[in-house]
């Protein structure tokens, strides 16, 4: 399946055929323990992404990742299982050093990023397909409390660096410890319209 083929596919299960793009697909479930306009505090339980590493900058790298995980959930697994889409699709910039156990890297080589999809409820780390494809890995996420700032609009990196700013000068103010880097959320298929989309940035708090 070539690469236009995944992505169209996937957008198809992400807008539930819509020509303005309306999600239909599930997200993973979270408590809002607290808001401010646009501004959440949330906590997020347990949960299985499937994750890969694509080096070069945010607007390089979103195709190739996409396409790679897409690929995954479509059935290029040992199992040939298809899995359902959920949303919302994540990415962020590899740290400086991040642990060989999860996800696939020990140290930043240049310029990279990992993309992740949040696996379906109901499975377990043993009972998801194992990937074909050694680039795509599986890992458990704790639970955790997480600052978000919602926007509409375009998934730049021009875009999560100014909405991470205005984020952390919040969380900041208002007494929260920054426990992470940040990184984008994604809900829309890429023809939906800029104003109707569905954007946001995600920071680990304490």
């Amino acid at each position: 399946m070539g690469a236009w083929s995944v992505l169209l596919m996937t957008s198809l299960m992400l807008a539930g055929c819509s020509v303005l793009g309306k999600r239909t697909a599930n997200e993973p479930p979270y408590k809002v323990l607290s808001q401010d306009g646009e501004i959440e505090i949330r906590q997020y339980g347990e949960m299985i992404v499937a994750e890969t590493v694509v080096e070069g900058s945010y607007g390089q790298t979103s195709g190739a990742a996409f396409s790679r995980l897409a690929g995954y959930i479509f059935g290029k697994n040992r199992a040939k299982q298809k899995l359902a889409m959920t949303a919302p699709v994540l990415q962020e910039p590899v740290s400086e050093k991040i642990s060989m156990t999860a996800p696939v890297i020990q140290e930043k080589k240049g310029n990279a990023w990992v993309m992740s999809f949040v696996m379906p409820e109901g499975y377990r780390l043993e009972t998801l397909p194992v990937p074909l494809d050694d680039a795509v890995k599986l890992r458990m996420l704790p639970g955790k409390k997480v600052g978000v700032i919602r926007y509409s609009g375009l998934h730049s990196e021009h875009n999560l660096r100014n909405f991470a700013e205005k984020l952390t000068g919040w969380l900041e103010k208002n007494g929260n410890r920054v426990l992470s880097g940040a990184r984008s959320a994604s809900y829309d298929p890429p023809w939906t319209l800029p104003f109707l989309r569905r954007n946001e940035v995600h920071i680990d708090i304490e």
